[in-house]
């Protein structure tokens, strides 16, 4: 079992900054990506953002030069620093972990996917 608690949601004008962080803990031995995914009312959940053990990273296109993704390895921490947020942002962000490399992560059915943190809130107003 792996545990998941993310942090870091809030409000913010379009054009602003947050980080969201999340603190992985449990069986992460065998972890090989950590991904963000969200899910905004009435859509589906979308991969947002990957990183794997190797360091590879992987975006969605909408959110790529705007979305960071880092991992703290010693602290088992994933942040996204998310930057120029615009209201098609607002979701729900979750974090996840899964056994593939980043660019296969980011692209996982959320169906597949086996460990979910509860989720934080992100709203972007115009």
């Amino acid at each position: 079992q792996v545990h998941l608690m993310e942090s870091g949601g809030g409000s913010v004008q379009s054009g602003g900054s947050l980080r969201l962080s999340c603190v992985a803990s449990g069986d992460i031995a065998n972890v090989w990506c950590f991904t963000w995914f969200r899910q905004a009312p009435g859509a589906e959940r979308e991969g947002v953002a990957s990183i794997d053990i190797g360091g590879h990273t992987s975006y969605r296109e909408s959110v790529e030069g705007r979305f960071t993704i880092s991992r703290d390895v010693d602290m088992n921490t994933l942040y996204l620093q998310m930057d120029s947020l615009k209201p098609e942002d607002s979701a729900m962000y979750y974090c996840t972990v899964d056994g593939f490399q980043a660019s296969v992560c980011l692209r996982r059915d959320p169906r597949n996917v086996p460990f979910w943190g509860q989720g934080t809130q992100i709203t972007v107003s115009s």
